[in-house]
């Protein structure tokens, strides 16, 4: 947030008209477009996908310019600070929602759709099927027909778990980097991001090599049955939102070094933050209930 004091500050600052919203919408239409052809077999698919993700982040550049300069122009005042803190608290919201769907599903599939396949209406049908939980032999359990390959499943030992040390630690030091920074101390605050940054670097570096393992040694893919669907959905999603929580906390960092926010105003810092808590916390229930049950 800005630094600027309140006498130059503006009750309520609202932007004028802006190009981004539309030129925003323009350049993930190229998006859909390609990765739907793309998917279908239409070559020129992905040159249209690379050009929409261009377009894209270019307007996204120029938003977050233009964001920028509007708070430390000093046109943000309190009310713009509570009306931030009140869109990430609902975004988030929205994020958990959007995890408690897949959670959901990976619950309805153990405790009622591979029991209600395995019951006696389903014995005539299904004669060899076998309500067990996870579905990992074709033919036995979620594929009678023979449709699903056999596969591995995987555990919590080592690379979930060395990936949850790597989580819980990197909110250990997002949290120093915080109390630095309400400290004045900002060499302090911008040594810790960086940390923080490398943490969720390496956090995505391990599981893109746990992705490789489990494809070429366990035979485990995304067609590997409602075991696979489910696991690569949950644990994939979560990926994603971590690669956009370690954006965010760069981008901060980089603010940090140009002598962005103070100890009293740095929501931007703080909306950050609570987003990578939020990432902490869901792989904690991804780790329990995935891995472990």
């Amino acid at each position: 947030m800005s630094s600027a004091t309140h006498g130059t500050t503006p009750y309520y600052y609202v932007p004028g008209p802006s190009r981004h919203p539309v030129m925003a919408a323009i350049g993930l239409f190229f998006v859909i477009l390609g990765a739907g052809q793309w998917i279908n077999g239409a070559g020129w698919g992905a040159y249209s996908l690379l050009f929409g993700l261009l377009w894209w982040l270019g307007v996204l550049y120029q938003w977050f310019r233009d964001a920028v300069a509007e708070s430390e122009g000093g046109l943000y005042s309190d009310r713009i600070d509570a009306s931030f803190r009140w869109s990430m608290s609902w975004f988030i919201f929205s994020e958990v929602m959007f995890f408690g769907a897949f959670f959901s599903a990976l619950w309805w599939a153990r405790a009622h759709s591979v029991p209600a396949l395995g019951s006696l209406e389903n014995a005539l049908l299904w004669p060899d099927f076998r309500a067990i939980w996870p579905t990992m032999q074709a033919g036995a359990t979620a594929s009678p027909a023979g449709i699903v390959e056999p596969f591995t499943t995987v555990g919590p030992f080592w690379l979930p778990t060395i990936n949850t040390a790597l989580l819980l630690t990197s909110g250990v030091t997002l949290t120093i980097a915080h109390h630095a920074l309400r400290e004045g101390h900002r060499a302090k605050t911008i040594s810790y991001m960086w940390i923080t940054v490398l943490l969720g670097v390496v956090f995505l570096g391990v599981q893109g090599y746990e992705y490789l393992h489990l494809y070429r040694d366990l035979n485990l893919k995304l067609t590997s049955g409602i075991y696979g669907s489910t696991f690569y959905m949950l644990t994939g999603f979560h990926g994603f939102h971590v690669f956009v929580g370690m954006l965010m906390l760069l981008f901060i960092t980089l603010r940090l070094q140009k002598g962005h926010f103070t100890a009293e105003r740095h929501f931007g810092f703080e909306g950050a933050a609570w987003y990578w808590h939020f990432v902490d916390v869901v792989w904690l229930g991804l780790y329990i209930l995935v891995y472990w049950l």
